[in-house]
């Protein structure tokens, strides 16, 4: 049976694209209500192995006021004193006075004209200066620092002069994918260095002469220990995802790579979101940097349309989302999950059900991942489950449907998520599953971006 609740005043209705009765939620019993309490939504998990999708999602403990206060007291602490000024915009590449051979593995690409970000972003990282760089997912963050990266290379010498550092493997990986394909021209000699890879294999490529590494924390500071990669010629330091590479996870580790390097360094930090802690971390290893930032209510989610369905209870999800399965096929679609035990339980689910799917988290080994990925791009899967693993930076142009089968337990999340879809100005939707005890988040999301999400219409294969 396919069930659906709609939202008003607690009247129960039928939406149009599903089927079946409406019936009343089923409690948890106060046995199950303890474990979730006390051990978290995985006890559910274990206790319900017949119905695995039957988890609350946690809470939110977001505050929106206290978020704005911190950025407040950040933003009016020396602020004049830190931040180097920049307003110059460009409206074509050809203006920026970029190496002829750059230009050629730009247009190459496919870009015609600057996005918002690269033509405020490009220009002050060629002219050797620290940044700071916020712009909304899909509007060109990673090509902004690849061609001010590519731009300041000497190309006569084969020594390491530029570090990008990103959050996973699949970031760093599609981040050395553009960086090779932007100086194709320039002939320039790339490597990623990434965990779930040979170490005697990168230890032989960095022998051989590399002018970018592109790599994961471990592995770069790894790297960097053992002297396979030699840091005395590193000038440029580039830091993506960087709210994620500066949180407590990676913060250690950042430092720690932060000092082998060598003192003079341009150093550039790059994010869809740059919340308070992020940007106090920066003072302690940049240089007056020219800071391009977006306030967190002009994070536009523009081009994305967004939309929610209320299912009452977890187990209806899984209903829910097959009766939609005619519409991701259309298209190709991201569907994301908060474990990755939920993952794997709705992967088997939909797969039971005679639907193709394919799914990548975290505990896959790299060459899983590699291929599911790959497979993924080029168009021959076309509907992928996973985790946030996916949610940060990854670039898969066609995607133009996501659905959050769980809301993200945090609201910055969200707009890595939904910027799966709708890249570089095309068209997108992003469709929501709720609970009862998602409402919270579903607010909180709302309010963090000043956006306004709707009920999902009947006819969502015409919004694709």
């Amino acid at each position: 049976m396919r069930i659906a609740r709609s939202s008003s005043k607690g009247q129960r209705a039928c939406l149009p694209l599903f089927r079946g009765l409406l019936k009343r939620p089923l409690q948890l019993s106060k046995q199950l209500l303890n474990r979730f309490l006390f051990r978290g939504p995985e006890a559910l998990f274990e206790a319900q192995p017949a119905n695995m999708a039957a988890a609350p999602v946690e809470r939110t403990g977001f505050d929106d006021r206290a978020f704005d206060t911190k950025m407040q007291q950040f933003l009016g602490n020396n602020e004049d004193k830190f931040y180097t000024d920049w307003e110059e915009s460009f409206e074509s590449f050809d203006q920026m006075n970029l190496h002829e051979n750059l230009l050629r593995g730009i247009y190459a690409y496919g870009f015609e004209k600057p996005s918002a970000i690269q033509s405020k972003g490009i220009v002050p990282f060629t002219k050797g200066l620290d940044v700071i760089q916020q712009a909304q997912s899909g509007t060109g963050k990673t090509a902004t620092f690849c061609a001010g990266i590519l731009n300041n290379i000497d190309y006569n010498s084969n020594e390491c002069q530029a570090l990008v550092l990103a959050p996973t493997r699949e970031l760093a990986q599609q981040i050395e994918k553009v960086m090779r394909a932007l100086g194709d021209f320039l002939q320039v000699k790339c490597h990623a260095c990434v965990g779930g890879t040979s170490v005697r294999e990168d230890a032989r490529i960095l022998g051989a002469g590399v002018q970018v590494v592109v790599g994961t924390p471990g592995r770069v500071f790894d790297m960097l220990r053992r002297r396979y990669l030699r840091a005395d010629s590193i000038k440029m330091f580039t830091l993506d995802e960087a709210d994620e590479m500066l949180s407590r996870g990676f913060k250690d580790q950042i430092y720690d790579i932060f000092q082998l390097l060598p003192p003079k360094l341009q150093v550039g930090v790059f994010s869809a979101t740059l919340p308070p802690e992020a940007l106090e971390i920066t003072r302690k290893f940049m240089n007056k940097p020219v800071r391009i930032l977006v306030k967190r209510d002009e994070l536009t989610l523009e081009g994305i349309k967004q939309f929610y369905v209320n299912v009452d209870k977890e187990e209806w999800k899984l209903d829910t989302l097959c009766d939609l399965y005619e519409t991701l096929a259309i298209t190709q679609s991201v569907i994301f999950a908060n474990t990755r035990r939920k993952v794997d339980w709705l992967t088997d689910k939909m797969r039971e059900r005679d639907h193709t799917v394919s799914a990548t988290h975290g505990d896959m080994d790299q060459n899983t991942r590699d291929v599911i990925m790959r497979e993924f791009r080029s168009g021959s899967s076309r509907v992928l489950i996973t985790t946030d693993l996916l949610a940060r930076g990854i670039d898969v142009q066609q995607v133009s449907l996501v659905i959050n089968y769980d809301l993200p337990t945090q609201p910055e999340n969200y707009l890595h998520r939904i910027g799966r879809s709708g890249r570089f100005g095309r068209k997108g939707v992003a469709i929501n599953f709720v609970t009862k005890d998602d409402e919270r988040m579903l607010q909180d999301i709302q309010r963090f971006y000043n956006t306004v999400i709707e009920e999902l219409p009947s006819n969502v294969a015409d919004l694709i």
